[in-house]
């Protein structure tokens, strides 16, 4: 690291989990963020600060008036503005030396294995359970780590999906598709806007954790969150041994 570097990650580097070694792997890393809204919006700002190498940023959606209680990577002037471009731009001013490459597209089939393929760790910042599904089955595939957040209303939850064919869980051992008969959105239902900014705040932080790594990850446990009592509570996940994802995974580590 040069000169600059070392002023701007000085307060990482002072953090023994981290230290420069830690903060060098950091800036050689690659994060695929899905969703440049409430949750991707902290999640890819901290990301950036903190000095991820690349982050790919893929939102097939345009800034509204109505994203901006709680979307803090955009900005009025930005309105009509694809959102992976405009988050980009606010990357960019935050830290220069991220390479932030924007998808302007929804990714499936063989796009989405390549861009999986490419990252190190992927961020599930969707707002929609067939995009989370879709997603856990490419990360199982690859073996690619996910972190899944979500925020409705005053209620939030996030959870590591580790994805390496050892005995933890995939996110289809936690959802059944089978059961989701209909799913609420933000449009609909409302969001507290900063529950987004604390759900996608730790949906970096694990991530982090992760590529240095240090301390325990939430590879085994649900974090759900009541904003209204500030309560949490954290549950035991594990491994469905039918799970039609990852069943046949654990059998290969």
């Amino acid at each position: 690291m040069d000169d600059q570097q070392l002023e701007r990650y000085s307060r990482h580097i002072l953090l023994p989990e981290i230290d420069i070694a830690g903060q060098t792997r950091l800036l050689q890393s690659k994060i695929l963020l899905i969703g440049a809204g409430g949750l991707g919006s902290p999640a890819a700002i901290y990301l950036a600060s903190s000095g991820v190498g690349q982050i790919t940023l893929c939102d097939d959606d345009d800034v509204d008036l109505s994203n901006l209680q709680r979307q803090i990577a955009h900005s009025s002037e930005r309105i009509g503005q694809n959102k992976a471009d405009s988050a980009q731009t606010t990357l960019h001013a935050i830290n220069p030396e991220t390479t932030v490459i924007p998808i302007k597209q929804r990714l499936n089939g063989e796009a989405l294995l390549a861009a999986i393929a490419e990252a190190d760790i992927v961020l599930d910042a969707s707002d929609n359970f067939a995009t989370r599904f879709m997603l856990s089955d490419a990360c199982v595939n690859t073996q690619t780590p996910l972190v899944s957040g979500a925020a409705i209303r005053l209620s939030g939850q996030i959870c590591v999906f580790r994805n390496d064919g050892s005995d933890t869980p995939c996110y289809r051992c936690l959802f059944d598709e089978s059961t989701i008969a209909s799913e609420e959105n933000c449009a609909q239902s409302g969001v507290f806007a900063p529950l987004t900014g604390i759900i996608g705040s730790m949906m970096a932080a694990e991530a982090l954790k992760l590529l240095l790594p240090f301390g325990k990850p939430l590879d085994t446990r649900l974090l759900t969150l009541n904003v209204a009592t500030m309560e949490w509570r954290s549950l035991k996940l594990q491994k469905d041994p039918a799970c039609p994802a990852c069943s046949s995974r654990s059998s290969c580590a």
